[in-house]
């Protein structure tokens, strides 16, 4: 009888440890971002969890410890060797080019992945966005609507309200058509309607696309409703890892500085 091979992880960090000087931002953390799947990472200000990011990314190199992308060391890959893998993320602030519109960025992370020469072209030499090909319409199109910005997709990125810029970021990050996205504070910003629209949109993504989410947030009945692991730092170091479930109800998660935000969640429930 053959058993069946598990797939590894997307994207995985091993016995990551980040020091500088002598502050240890991250000790020894392990995370894992299964294919098709929604990992949470929560935690208070100064856990690591931006320090942990910024490892998985490329943009910081760790003291120790390994990341791996389908199983293959990655942890001295740049940041472009790793978007070439599949890997893109979103900022805590959002870094939009005032001058263009909603809809031209989304057609810039569309060109990043299918069509770099027409950056060149198009952007570059000053010559705007010519006619697109179907295939690209249909995909700028696609994510318009599931980010509801069919309202603003010709209004220059100046000036968005903050919500808004945060929905036009994770839009042109999807549209490399990443295998691994980061997420840096999604629903930061949006209100309650629009952080449930962003929800609702990730897990159909997921779903759909074969798309694998790590998302930092503050915003814990989010992380515990819509992920399938949740992985939770404290100063540095990771104190638990495990399903919502898990992990509202583990003891050493809510003396650390859950209880309220998890009985914030069980009330909505």
């Amino acid at each position: 009888m053959t058993t069946a091979v598990e797939a590894p992880p997307r994207l995985a960090a091993r016995g990551v440890t980040v020091r500088f000087g002598g502050l240890v931002a991250l000790s020894e953390v392990d995370v894992e971002v299964p294919a098709q799947s929604i990992v949470g990472l929560v935690g208070p200000n100064g856990a690591g969890k931006s320090t942990l990011f910024g490892v998985l990314s490329g943009l910081l190199k760790p003291t120790a410890g390994t990341v791996l992308m389908d199983d293959e060391d990655v942890t001295a890959a740049t940041p472009q060797a790793r978007a070439r893998r599949g890997l893109a993320r979103t900022f805590q602030h959002p870094e939009l080019f005032s001058t263009l519109t909603v809809r031209e960025h989304i057609v810039l992370g569309y060109r990043m992945r299918h069509s770099k020469s027409r950056l060149w072209t198009d952007l570059l030499t000053g010559g705007g966005f010519r006619r697109p090909p179907a295939a690209e319409t249909e995909r700028v199109d696609a994510l318009v609507d599931a980010l509801h910005l069919g309202s603003v997709q010709h209004a220059p990125a100046a000036g968005l309200p903050l919500g808004t810029s945060r929905l036009v970021e994770v839009a042109r990050a999807l549209a490399v058509d990443p295998r691994v996205l980061l997420l840096d504070e999604p629903s930061s910003g949006l209100d309650v309607r629009e952080t449930e629209e962003l929800a609702t949109t990730l897990r159909e993504l997921v779903a759909d696309h074969g798309v694998s989410l790590l998302l930092v947030e503050h915003d814990v009945p989010l992380v515990l409703g819509m992920c399938d692991r949740v992985h939770v730092l404290d100063f540095g170091v990771l104190i638990a890892a495990g399903t919502p479930a898990e992990i509202r109800d583990d003891p050493a998660v809510r003396a650390a500085y859950l209880g309220t935000a998890l009985d914030d969640e069980q009330e909505q429930a």
